[in-house]
């Protein structure tokens, strides 16, 4: 279950206060408009206030004020150039499609402008059934205005005044979702999950988890100049830090079964872990209450076991049985435990103290972590080609529209062209897999909310009740629309219905009409989403591309670092936040291609395998930084630097090796340099060290040499597509 959708959680939530802002803002700006005015004053005004509440997300201040003005100010100009060609049919049908084509094109600026297109769309489809003159047009534009600038003056404020609860919000939901990864890192303990299907979780909770922390560092990062900024920023980094140390717990875990698995340390570690879950989510509760976390869970139980079964396996060795790999894999695990441990108290303490000033990172440049994004229009532009997935995109939501508004013209009953078009903009999405979801979504959303609206007008026909679900429906239509979007389908059906209700009395039949135009407008998005569909195969090569280049970079920056030559771990961070989000992206993008029809699938395993892989060296990497940290007095700087160095060349020689075969024509210092064992000239130096360093260099040579055989093999299937 998301954090969210927990009770005990979920009026703490970001989602649940966007809620709640929504719907007091929305509803009070109709309140005070009908104070003044009449019913039909205030729906202009309160449309324009619920256009701008679409661009309502936790985002950077000067961030939001530029994009809700964005939507006030072109969600005006749609609602004004509708309103004015509304009398003459034909020209009203041209200029949707072609607002329609134009509002698609907007989401090549990314996620965030998703929201602006949905709103553009949503005017441009509400404003498409009143005839007005041009008077009343300019008006009716007048009002929608003064609604959208009134929302977003008392948005702003909100944010502003809630800034810093809006940070600990979204830092307590990636906290949420570590212990998520956490937990499913549990699992892999437990002998009766199979290790494949396990590590496919882990991967896909990974994509969200990157998301999740990139929110965060938008949020925190951008601006941190007061005490509690500082609280925040040390838990952030904290978190970052954990995130790094569970990361190099990875293993060989069907080897660590095989060694264990008659031994009670195997449900020690699992207890170990799923504790450290619920560990991290009392500080993610904490933070969502404004207070500081204090460690109440107790480890030493597990951890005493895992010592006795320790002690046990010494015992065999020392009476001649061959044990030697169960007890170096038990206690490498139990050190990299016991380093979670730790950090976890210092999350703990992150939370706690009081601090004049941000500590970290005071003078460095934030912005490689951060989000960037830059709404020029030569980037659209750029995009008005036919193999762009965008402009093919637009294409299909136009040619979809334009279906919708011919086949509602032709209708038995009153026409409720504005409806099936919604339906369309609703459910028509980028990519089949959004498209396939939403369509299920709104049309099980739609039937309930209509059966549910059914029920209130046959029973509970009061104007007090039929307020207090408004009210309520009102609230959930926001909260819900990127938890569960079935509930929101089913808290704007119920809006709708009820408001047409008490603004025209509505027909008996209005029930019935309004799922026949969902049908409708479902079924014409479902064709179309076959037409210049745009397949995940193929983004795969750039996609591929993209991983290797980031993995080459990141493995520059690790050995770097590694080596000494570098202190500071700051270009080492950036770097590894460009190789998760590349994974993720290839993540997301795999787990879109399976919600595709088969036939247009490819290299699926190849794909999991080669993410799979990419994630291991990110960990071999974590776990050399551990063991170093642990040997740091007594280890030999010079033999490990030179193993190192042997390791780096091979392993850059590997990667560059890969993207080449990409056509990616990359010259990395010493690639070109003849590979030698790992362990070379080693045995002169007595260093216990050695073992697990050699063993983990040894992992993590084999794992990108694995990288070349998927990535061509990925290669291979959709060259061939």
């Amino acid at each position: 279950m998301h954090y969210a959708l927990n009770p005990r959680t979920f009026f703490y939530s970001h989602y649940f206060h966007l809620g709640l802002r929504f719907g007091a803002g929305l509803v009070g700006i109709i309140w005070l408009t009908l104070a003044v005015s009449d019913m039909h004053t205030a729906m202009s005004v309160g449309i324009g206030a619920l256009c701008t509440a679409l661009m309502d997300l936790p985002s950077p201040l000067r961030h939001k004020l530029n994009e809700m003005l964005a939507s006030v100010l072109l969600c005006s100009i749609v609602t004004l150039v509708v309103s004015l060609c509304a009398p003459y049919f034909w020209l009203l049908m041209v200029v949707l499609v072609l607002l329609s084509f134009f509002a698609s094109m907007m989401v090549v600026y990314g996620k965030k402008s998703m929201p602006l297109q949905l709103a553009t769309l949503f005017i441009m489809t509400m404003s498409m059934e009143h005839q007005m003159a041009p008077l009343q047009a300019l008006t009716h534009a007048g009002l929608f205005t003064l609604g959208g600038l009134a929302y977003l003056a008392y948005a702003m404020a909100i944010s502003w005044l809630l800034r810093h609860r809006i940070k600990q919000q979204v830092l307590a939901e990636a906290l949420f979702e570590l212990a998520a990864y956490i937990d499913i890192k549990a699992d892999f303990y437990d002998t009766r999950y199979n290790l494949t299907e396990q590590f496919n979780k882990l991967v896909r909770h990974q994509a969200l988890l990157a998301d999740r922390q990139q929110a965060s560092r938008d949020l925190i990062l951008r601006a941190h100049q007061n005490r509690k900024d500082a609280i925040v920023v040390q838990v952030h980094v904290c978190m970052l830090d954990l995130y790094e140390l569970i990361l190099s717990t990875h293993t060989d875990y069907a080897q660590l079964r095989v060694h264990l698995v008659d031994s009670p340390a195997l449900k020690s570690l699992h207890d170990l872990a799923f504790k450290a879950a619920r560990d991290i989510e009392s500080v993610a509760y904490a933070v969502t209450r404004k207070l500081a976390s204090y460690a109440q869970i107790s480890y030493a139980p597990e951890l005493e076991a895992i010592e006795a079964e320790l002690a046990v396996l010494q015992a065999r060795i020392d009476a001649g049985k061959p044990q030697h790999e169960a007890l170096a894999v038990l206690r490498a695990q139990r050190n990299k435990v016991r380093a979670i441990i730790r950090m976890i108290g210092e999350l703990h303490v992150a939370s706690q103290k009081a601090y004049d000033s941000t500590p970290f990172w005071r003078d460095a440049d934030m912005q490689p972590f951060l989000s960037q994004q830059k709404y020029e229009l030569q980037v659209l532009l750029s995009h008005l080609r036919m193999d762009s997935p965008i402009f093919r995109f637009s294409l299909r939501v136009a040619m979809a529209i334009a279906v919708g508004l011919a086949i509602g013209t032709l209708l038995p009953y009153a026409a409720h062209n504005y409806w099936i078009i919604l339906t369309i903009v609703i459910i028509l999405r980028p990519s089949f897999s959004m498209t396939k979801q939403r369509r299920g979504d709104r049309i099980i959303g739609t039937v309930i909310g209509c059966v549910i609206t059914a029920v209130i007008l046959k029973w509970f026909d009061y104007p007090a009740v039929i307020l207090a679900v408004l009210i309520v429906a009102t609230v959930a239509t926001p909260t819900f629309v990127y938890l569960r979007y079935r509930y929101t389908a089913i808290a704007v059906s119920i809006m709708i219905l009820l408001q047409m209700h008490l603004a025209a009395g509505g027909s008996d039949n209005v029930i019935t009409e309004r799922l026949v135009d969902t049908f409708i407008g479902a079924a014409i998005a479902t064709v179309f989403s076959f037409v210049l569909a745009s397949w995940e195969y193929q983004s795969l090569p750039k996609l591929i591309q993209q991983v290797l280049a980031a993995n080459l970079r990141y493995m520059e920056a690790s050995f770097e670092l590694l080596q000494g030559k570098c202190r500071n771990d700051f270009p080492y961070r950036i770097q590894r936040k460009g190789l998760m989000d590349s994974l993720a992206g290839l993540s997301a993008a795999l787990v879109r291609m399976l919600d595709e029809p088969a036939s247009k699938q490819r290299a699926v395993e190849d794909i999991n395998l080669f993410i799979v892989q990419n994630y291991l060296l990110v960990a071999h990497v974590a776990a050399l930084r551990a063991i170093l940290r642990r040997h740091v007095t007594d280890i030999p700087a010079q033999e490990v630097n030179a193993m190192l160095a042997v390791s780096h060349r091979q392993v850059c020689h590997t990667l560059t090796a890969a993207l080449a075969r990409h056509g990616v024509s990359v010259t990395m210092p010493g690639s070109g340099a003849p590979a030698v064992p790992a362990h070379a000239d080693t045995g002169s130096v007595n260093w216990s060290g050695w073992p697990v360093v050699q063993r983990r260099i040894r992992l993590l040579q084999a794992d990108a040499e694995k990288i070349i055989v998927h990535s061509e093999a990925i290669e291979r299937n959709v060259v061939q597509a």
